[in-house]
């Protein structure tokens, strides 16, 4: 794999005080990278960054090899971006936009706007006027705007931010094939979880400005650990005979019973006991854990809220 997005060792001090704490992680050809973690944790400030809106304090930040640091001209031909939501001429047509940001970079004709324009799936609305436009057509609007120079690279802050559930779907699919038809790298930030996880090959989690894990979606998911509902008619005594068999395990009283993440093997041992110590065992089930109730897991167990 190849990276095209290489972040070392990064941090920015704003006012004395470290909004972004030594970030390293590097970003491949042909994924779409999830920049995950609560409002105010530092992903925007990151973003701004990458883009060279705002400058850093230490570190660097590579784009194909290139020093934004030294060469940040070279570095950002390669990026295109949406930071917090796409600003448009509302009183011009899709089409009269795209042609003003066109005249910013050399060498875009009019077949290659139509071109993205056909990719973002704007081509019968196009020459309407944006005013007209709904949230999620302004957004495929933004997306068009920021790919017309072909770059190698897409960063969008927030992108399905106020849209509903069918526009939702139709900028994740746009990212998913860009990535994978294009060989770019998609960088995404959210705090929407759920989202996330159907969007992202990776995510990132960043908490008061560091970097608490990079991991890939179904691995960051699927954890040897399963959580495990077990239906009981003593909850307490079920709880204390678990406690006593798994210390380190932290037991749930819930209204059928109790439950608890648990490797696979260690579960039948704890099922034999509970029956000889005769506590009555209704059903055991498989909880399906979720991103969300993975990110709340890692947050946590850094100290966050």
């Amino acid at each position: 794999m190849t990276s095209l997005v290489e972040i070392k060792n990064v941090s920015k001090v704003i006012k004395g005080k470290k909004i972004i704490d030594s970030l390293s992680f590097n970003v491949e050809a042909g994924e779409v990278f999830g920049f995950l973690g609560p409002n105010g944790a530092g992903k925007t400030t990151t973003i701004r960054m990458i883009v060279g809106l705002i400058s850093m304090s230490e570190g660097d930040i590579f784009i194909c090899k290139e020093s934004v640091r030294k060469n940040f001209e070279k570095a950002v031909q390669h990026v295109g971006a949406i930071v917090e939501n796409p600003e448009m001429y509302k009183f011009l047509s899709g089409y009269q936009n795209l042609i003003h940001y066109a005249r910013m970079t050399k060498g875009i004709t009019k077949e290659k706007i139509m071109e993205v324009v056909e990719l973002v799936g704007l081509k019968d609305r196009i020459h309407d006027k944006v005013r007209t436009y709904s949230l999620g057509m302004r957004q495929r609007l933004g997306l068009a705007q920021s790919l017309l120079h072909d770059p190698k690279v897409l960063i969008l802050d927030e992108p399905t931010n106020g849209l509903d559930p069918a526009g939702i779907r139709e900028i994740r699919d746009h990212l998913r094939m860009l990535a994978r038809e294009r060989n770019m790298a998609v960088i995404v930030s959210s705090h929407l979880l759920s989202e996330m996880e159907m969007m992202c090959d990776r995510i990132g989690i960043i908490q008061n400005g560091q970097l608490v894990d990079v991991q890939l979606v179904k691995d960051f998911v699927h954890t040897k650990e399963k959580m495990y509902e077990i239906e009981v008619d003593n909850a307490d005594l079920a709880a204390e005979i678990m406690s006593k068999s798994v210390p380190e395990v932290k037991v749930a009283i819930t209204e059928k019973g109790i439950e608890a993440a648990l490797a696979r093997e260690e579960l039948p041992a704890i099922i034999k006991q509970m029956a000889v110590s005769d506590v009555q065992i209704y059903g055991v089930k498989e909880i399906s854990q979720t991103l969300e109730d993975r990110f709340l897991e890692v947050t946590s167990a850094q100290g966050g809220e």
